[in-house]
């Protein structure tokens, strides 16, 4: 039951259309009259497709009649597109020397001839929607609708993480004790034993496994866990890699045989805990193939395995099989309470209440439902609207127990934005269990069209949108970054399956089998299980496709390895948006690459042989993404690359050192929001040079102007890490630094400023240096390296979103400004700081920590928590530091430095997880360590150690 989301396609449409109406397009009076009367079609069909989508799930001729819609816009927005790509092509060739090609690009007749073809093809077109717009009276449809809104949870982006935390998992705390329990038995006598958690979709199966796999003692217990997931597919070769990659034991130009040789060895004599979560395969040759790389681990060890399939339990003799029930009623009843109403609020809504209990009766305890539906009705206190919700929309799903469950999440798809349907749905192009990079998802959705912006970024909106659907549980698993940003996550098997029931024919995923049916398919992808397959891209239908993927392939893709063959198949698929040729042994990138005018995504990463790029690379104007992840041998980026007017993200992590010539012309990239792994700015007297971190530096071209930081100037848009090194070089710096003017770089997240080593006895104007180039309050991470002024600006006390903080070898400073006011500040990291005496001397802070004059040492308010979030604290060689602050009484030359403050000092929280102290031999006092932090590891701070002793 695919569905159709014409709405959205339709708005694209006009938001095309309406810059190349605008006077500044000059274009043939004919087609300017052509693309008026196009967009007021448009507009009018528009105003009736909410009401349209809606009737298509039980009108089979409105389905039709949407289908036919979908195919003209798909086409419309090809043709408008080529329209619009046309007027960039003339804007930015405007700027060029008058060259042989600007001047033919330039002519009249050319421009001519380009105006009636494209006149030709918008006539054709506006015929096609002409005739659906009179069909269209047939159906009586309502004139607009209200689209679903998106309602945020009132929970900060950060804490979003703790869907996978066991505090958030309800109802499961007794199976997880049972399956420990089991875990530790002794008097299992087999070599390894098995445990089977068996249950249908959406029990939680892989949250129970999680929890089990995370438990403290459990850790304890084994010497080595693995965690693999098997999915569809029992393929060894790839458990062999993955299970190596784990171990960091991965060598890819190993044989299988070699692979496998080294995992035994790895495992011999180890207890092992091994998770093998989705497994389908009832094969029980293959499942002995696998047993055979485990049986050298030690008496004890264990493997648990996940499957919905009994049968499949029984069948790999599993030693105790636990079949995962559904939530009991009071459970089931707390999960929808936290998922539908707001923190606390269940108890002023009596009447939701009653009829939220009668909706979680319908779920069958099943949380994945729950879950789905609580998302659908968060924080919508209207009883008409619940009501409704219980007595229409419920009722539909049915009862049969294999489609009670697509269904019930099928709802929760039914109430989303149009925006996030048409998200959703493309994510279905990636495998089961596909682990989901954020940015790659975000970047995916934007060269699709599907994020629509307003003076804004794609990285900021496409995270709405992401944010949007996780919290309604089509996302889990997620991962995240140092500073608490989301950077991945998973979709759940049963969220792909209905990814792929809503996309219907648009999308597909081809395999190795030969049956692959993709005539009317838009975007495709590849999943090709035995990684030795060659596979050829079909030619079928190429100028319909917007999407080529290969999210997973580790070979050949067997008609893209020559140029020739790459000529055919570019000149195949003119309307390309999106190409991801990831890991596919690619020798070269062929010149006609330029030739994919539209493509907006193009992510050449993991081809480790890659040695240049085409310079034709800077003809595709529309190019956003591009991602060189990986490739090692790649020397340089082409030369003419501020061409590339539209490019947001740039990834060359990992690119080999080979890399020699970055071009200086980054700067003139005014929509870039994101470079990977980092920008980095390098002062070389008055002048600096960008390079990009570990892909080697430019060549010195001293008679540039537009280096160094003036190269920011212009990219308000910039996010990520900015990297600024050899800083002091003069005065001449000082104001370039004051005009890099950091501080309107509200998307930059980490900061690291190195300045020029030296033993810290020269003069300096590093201080000045530093506080022009105070950032953005929005600021995460500061790092300052070889710093030599005695003071940091105050300024770095207004970071109030700053999680991480780390000083190295900065000589000089003896005084830091108080950093307890910064609420989300995580971690903490102090390195050879040979002048610090104290952390603070700033009396009002200390008198606001403590809460009261030193003679109050017994007040409660003494062991209030200070720095809230603080969860990392490394002090490294800091030989003169004494304590965290100054006491009036470290004043007297006759105080005795060994006497302990500790009654004055507060104590550290309790999210302290980590505390490393070395080599301060005279430290003394410190905040009170948190009895949740077992093993601080304290050295060579021989007054401290004793100091602790006394108390």
């Amino acid at each position: 039951m695919a569905q159709l989301v014409v709405f959205n396609l339709a708005g694209k449409v006009i938001e095309l259309l309406s810059p190349l109406i605008r006077e500044e397009i000059k274009l043939a009076c004919c087609l300017k009259a052509d693309l008026v009367n196009l967009k007021s079609t448009v507009s009018i069909i528009k105003d009736v497709l909410l009401d349209a989508e809606k009737q298509a799930h039980h009108r089979a001729v409105v389905k039709d009649w949407l289908e036919k819609l979908q195919d003209v816009l798909h086409d419309a927005d090809d043709v408008l597109d080529d329209v619009a790509t046309e007027a960039l092509q003339r804007n930015v060739m405007a700027g060029n020397k008058m060259t042989k090609e600007v001047r033919i690009f330039f002519s009249s007749s050319n421009q001519l001839a380009f105006s009636l073809k494209m006149g030709h093809k918008i006539k054709a077109i506006r015929d096609r929607l002409d005739v659906i717009n009179e069909e269209k009276e047939d159906f009586h449809f309502n004139v607009g609708s209200n689209e679903p809104q998106v309602m945020n949870r009132d929970r900060e982006s950060r804490d979003t993480i703790s869907l996978v935390k066991e505090d958030e998992v309800i109802g499961r705390e007794n199976d997880k004790n049972e399956i420990i329990e089991r875990l530790f038995d002794n008097n299992v006598v087999d070599n390894i034993s098995i445990i089977s958690i068996v249950g249908i979709g959406g029990l939680g199966k892989t949250t129970l496994a999680q929890l089990v796999y995370n438990d403290e003692n459990v850790k304890k217990e084994f010497d080595l866990k693995l965690w693999i997931c098997i999915s569809d597919n029992l393929d060894i070769k790839r458990i062999v890699k993955e299970v190596l990659e784990q171990m960091q034991e991965w060598n890819h130009e190993e044989s299988i045989e070699v692979m496998q040789q080294k995992l035994r060895e790895k495992l011999n004599g180890r207890k092992c805990l091994i998770v093998l979560d989705d497994l389908w395969n009832e094969d029980y040759d293959e499942w002995l193939r696998l047993m055979t790389l485990f049986m050298g681990a030690k008496t004890g060890s264990r493997i648990i395995v996940t499957t919905r399939s009994e049968s499949v339990a029984r069948i790999i003799r599993a030693t105790s099989l636990y079949p995962l029930g559904v939530l009991p009623k009071e459970k089931a009843w707390n999960l929808f309470v936290k998922m539908a109403f707001e923190r606390g609020q269940e108890s002023k809504y009596k009447a939701l209440v009653a009829i939220g209990q009668k909706i979680v009766e319908y779920c069958d305890g099943l949380p994945l439902a729950i879950r789905t539906i609580g998302s659908i009705l968060y924080a919508n206190t209207s009883e008409i609207r619940w009501k409704s919700f219980l007595d229409n929309e419920l009722p539909k799903i049915g009862h049969q127990e294999s489609d009670k469950i697509l269904k019930t999440l099928k709802l929760s798809y039914d109430h989303l934005p149009s925006h996030l349907k048409q998200c959703f749905a493309y994510c279905r192009l990636f495998p089961k269990d596909h682990r989901i990079n954020v940015h790659t998802i975000i970047n995916l959705w934007a060269a699709q069209g599907f994020i629509v912006l307003v003076n804004q970024r794609f990285e900021d909106v496409g995270r709405e949108y992401f944010m949007g659907l996780l919290w309604r549980s089509f996302f889990q698993d997620v991962e995240n970054d140092y500073m608490g940003n989301i950077e991945s996550c998973k979709m759940h098997d049963l969220m792909h399956d209905l990814a792929g029931l809503v996309s219907g024919s648009e999308s597909a995923i081809l395999n190795s089998s030969g049956e692959n049916n993709i005539e009317k398919v838009r975007h495709v992808s590849f999943n090709l299980v035995d990684s030795s397959v060659q596979f050829s891209i079909p030619m079928l239908n190429g100028r319909k496709i917007h999407t080529v993927l290969a999210p997973n392939i580790r070979g050949n893709l067997g008609n893209l390895t020559c140029d020739l063959t790459c000529d055919a198949f570019i000149s195949n698929f003119k309307y390309l948006r999106t190409l991801g040729l990831r890991n596919l042994r690619l020798l070269v990138v062929p010149y006609s690459i330029g030739k994919l005018k539209h493509l907006r995504y193009l992510d050449l990463s993991e081809n480790h042989m890659i040695k240049i790029l085409p310079n034709s690379i800077t003809k595709m104007l529309n190019l956003q993404t591009l991602i060189l992840r990986g490739c090692g041998s790649l020397r340089e980026l082409p030369r003419g690359i501020k061409k590339l007017v539209n490019l947001r993200f740039l990834d060359v992590t990992g690119c080999g050192i080979q890399m020699t010539n970055m071009p200086l012309e980054i700067g003139h990239l005014t929509y870039l929001e994101t470079i990977l792994p980092r920008v980095v700015v390098r002062m070389e007297g008055s002048r600096g040079q960008v390079k990009k971190g570990h892909c080697g530096s430019y060549k010195e071209k001293k008679a540039e102007s537009n280096g160094g930081l003036s190269q920011l100037k212009l990219l308000h848009n910039l996010g990520g890490e900015l990297r600024i090194e050899k800083l002091g070089h003069g005065k001449d710096e000082v104001r370039e630094c004051k005009d890099a003017n950091l501080k309107d770089k509200q998307h930059l997240q980490h900061l690291v400023l190195k300045w020029v080593w030296d033993d810290g006895k020269s003069e300096c104007d590093d201080e000045m240096l530093l506080e022009g180039l105070q950032p953005h309050p929005n600021l995460k991470a500061l790092e300052l390296w070889y710093y030599m002024g005695v003071r940091i600006p105050s300024w770095v006390s207004s970071l109030t979103n700053l999680v991480h903080f780390e000083l190295f070898r900065n000589y000089r400073l003896q005084h830091l400004p108080p950093l307890n006011q910064l609420p989300f500040l995580k971690s903490v990291t102090l390195q050879h700081m040979e002048a610090l005496e104290y952390i603070w001397i700033d009396e009002d802070s200390v008198r606001n920590v403590l809460g009261a004059s030193s003679s109050s040492s017994s007040s409660s308010s003494s062991k209030t928590p200070f720095f809230p979030s603080l969860s990392f604290l490394t002090l490294f060689n800091c030989p003169k530091l004494k304590g965290w602050w100054r006491n009036s009484d470290d004043d007297d030359d006759d105080d005795d430095d060994n006497e302990p403050h500790h009654l004055l000092l507060p104590s550290f929280p309790p999210s302290l997880s980590e505390l490393y102290i070395w080599g301060c031999p005279n430290l003394t006092s410190m905040p009170l360590i948190p009895p949740s932090l077992k093993e601080p590891c304290i050295s060579g701070c021989p007054l401290l150690t004793a100091t602790r002793r006394k108390q």
